[in-house]
C-alpha cells in the first residue's frame, strides 16, 4: 500500500495477468454514438440488481488483494472476485490487466444475466474513471434493451458518457428523457448530490453542463 493507495505487487500481477486477446476491438467515438436507440419516453425501472458495486471481500489495503488473488487462483469461474480485482487493478493504472480480468468475469457470467449486467455497469464505471469514456459506452450499451428495459439509471448515464465524447445533441436528447421521467429531480442540477451520491464532483459537474445545455434549448419530444 503506498499512501493509503492499494497497490498490485508483481508477483500479484505474475499470478493474475494473462495474455490479452490479439485485436482488441475499441469502438470509434462516433460509432459507439451512431449505434445507440434513440431514448425513449420514460424510464422509471429500477434496476438495483445491475446498478450494485460488485465486492466480493469487503475492506482495502494489500490483505484483500492477496484474498481476492487467492480466490482467483482457486477458483477461476469467481466472477464477483475478478471483478473486484479489476476494479483495484484500473484504479492503480493497470488498465490492461483490469480488461483482461474484466474480460474473462464476463465470459465466467454466461448466461447469468442478472450478474452479467452488474459486470457491464461496473466495467463501464471503471473505464469512464480511467478515461475511456468510448469503451465505457459500449458496456452500457449492452444494457440497453434488455430487461429492465427502462432503468432510471440510463439516460444521465449514457448522457454523461456521450457529453465526454463530444456528442452533444445526443447527451442532450437522453438528458431530456431523465427530465421527463423524474422532472422535479432533473431539471435542476441542484439535486445530484443526493441523486447520485457515488458520482465523482467532477462527474455531477459535467452532467450540470448538459442540464445547462438543456435547459437553453429542450428538445421537442417525440
Amino acid at each position: 500500500m503506498r499512501g493509503g493507495e492499494v497497490v498490485l505487487g508483481d508477483d500479484q500481477v505474475k499470478k493474475l495477468l494473462f495474455p490479452l486477446a490479439l485485436g482488441l476491438a475499441l469502438f470509434s467515438l462516433s460509432a459507439a454514438a451512431q449505434s445507440l436507440p434513440a431514448p425513449k419516453e420514460f424510464y422509471f425501472d429500477p434496476d438495483p440488481q445491475t446498478t450494485r458495486a460488485i465486492v466480493a471481500v469487503p475492506g482495502e489495503g494489500d490483505a484483500v488483494v492477496d484474498r481476492l488473488a487467492s480466490t482467483v487462483a482457486r477458483k477461476p469461474a469467481d466472477v464477483e472476485s475478478r471483478v473486484q480485482l479489476a476494479r483495484i487493478a484500473m484504479q492503480t493504472g493497470r488498465l490492461e490487466l483490469g480488461d483482461e480480468l474484466y474480460r474473462a468475469a464476463q465470459k465466467n457470467a454466461g448466461s447469468n444475466q442478472r450478474l452479467a449486467r452488474a459486470v457491464a455497469w461496473n466495467y463501464g464505471w471503471d473505464l469512464y474513471r480511467a478515461g475511456e469514456h468510448p469503451r465505457a459506452l459500449e458496456q452500457w450499451q449492452k444494457l440497453i434493451g434488455g430487461w429492465p428495459s427502462t432503468p432510471s439509471w440510463q439516460p444521465p448515464t449514457l448522457a454523461l458518457a456521450l457529453w465526454k465524447m463530444g456528442h452533444k445533441a445526443e447527451a442532450i436528447a437522453w438528458y431530456a428523457a431523465a427530465v421527463r421521467t423524474e422532472p422535479q429531480q432533473w431539471s435542476v442540477a441542484s439535486t445530484y448530490a443526493q441523486m447520485l451520491p457515488d458520482w465523482r464532483e467532477e462527474d455531477r459537474g459535467t452532467l450540470a453542463e448538459v442540464q445547462a445545455a438543456w435547459q437553453a434549448d429542450p428538445p421537442a419530444w417525440p
